[in-house]
């Protein structure tokens, strides 16, 4: 066989928490970026710096806070216990909750770019046209920024896939429930497993690869058909 079950169950771990993440963060980051793109506030800049954090801060740092934050001590913690849910650290829901935060920024970064980009033209013409703000908001901004959607979405997707630090810190290392497949690769190496290692490692890099290439080649498209438009 050429993975065993337990890769197997870390692959299927890891599209899980992939899947979820990138669904979170579609209806967060979404308005996030909205917000960003139109708001002329002062909270601008520092919330921009914020949602940006994650692509520099090492991420053993930031899973430290998020496991202090969400500790037995932590406020979010405490509060979890208080409605009866127990803490999120070593489950598959903080797992998934850590996923949100390291991944913030490849969803929110794409859609504000191209919210941006589209300028004030069409919720001008929308405006005209008597459209609420919410109809404007699904049927033309939504439209109009598909291709920083798409984008996102897909590093969204990607980098979750990938990630190591911030869910061996905040989910461990428990089979089948937050062993995901960059900890699975780490375990083969650790034990002297190399090829075991090598054979995930090398689905990881034809799946990086195939996700990378498929983004490129969709924005290819995407520019080929701005410059036919008249």
């Amino acid at each position: 066989m050429l993975l065993t079950e337990s890769d197997l169950q870390a692959i299927a771990l890891t599209l899980k928490a992939a899947m979820m993440t990138t669904g979170i963060l579609l209806v967060l980051g979404v308005p996030i970026a909205w917000w960003l793109a139109r708001t002329r506030s002062w909270l601008k800049t520092p919330i921009t710096t914020l949602v940006a954090l994650p692509i520099v801060l090492p991420p053993s740092v930031l899973g430290f806070y998020l496991l202090v934050t969400m500790g037995p001590h932590g406020p979010v913690g405490q509060w979890t216990q208080a409605l009866g849910l127990g803490v999120l650290p070593f489950t598959f829901a903080g797992l998934v909750t850590a996923s949100v935060f390291y991944s913030l920024p490849f969803m929110v970064q794409p859609v504000h770019n191209a919210m941006e980009a589209m300028g004030t033209r069409p919720l001008e013409v929308a405006a005209t046209l008597r459209a609420s703000p919410l109809d404007t908001f699904f049927s033309v901004v939504l439209p109009l920024c598909r291709p920083g959607l798409i984008t996102g979405a897909i590093m969204t997707f990607a980098h979750t896939v990938g990630e190591f630090g911030v869910v061996l810190m905040v989910g461990g290392n428990i089979p089948g429930v937050t062993r995901v497949v960059s900890v699975q690769i780490y375990d083969h190496v650790e034990a002297a497993e190399y090829s075991e290692a090598h054979r995930l490692a090398a689905v990881m890099l034809v799946f990086s690869f195939g996700v990378l290439l498929a983004l490129h080649t969709y924005n290819q498209r995407q520019q080929r058909a701005l410059k036919g438009a008249p």
